[in-house]
C-alpha cells in the first residue's frame, strides 16, 4: 500500500517564529538576501517581514542547505 504522505521532510513547511510573534502572520521560512548576505527569513507580497536566522550565509546555496538540514540558529524573540 502506498504511503499517504506526499511531502518529504525537506519539503515540510516551517514557519517563521519572529514573523508570527511580531505580526501574527504565519509565513513559511525561505532564503532571502540583503546587503549583508543571504539569510533565513520570511516575506509576504509587500516584501521581507523577518530575519529568522542569526547567521548570514555567503551564498543562496549555503543558506538553502542550512535551511534544509536545520543547521541554523533561530533569532531570539524576547
Amino acid at each position: 500500500m502506498p504511503e499517504s504522505s506526499t511531502t518529504s521532510p525537506t519539503e515540510s513547511v516551517r514557519h517563521g517564529v519572529l514573523a508570527l510573534v511580531c505580526t501574527g502572520l504565519k509565513l513559511p521560512l525561505q532564503v532571502l538576501r540583503s546587503a549583508a548576505g543571504y539569510y533565513i527569513g520570511t516575506q509576504n507580497d509587500e516584501g521581507p517581514i523577518s530575519r529568522e536566522s542569526v547567521e548570514y550565509f555567503p551564498s543562496h546555496a549555503a543558506a538553502q542547505l542550512a535551511l534544509a538540514n536545520n543547521a541554523w540558529t533561530q533569532r531570539d524573540h524576547s
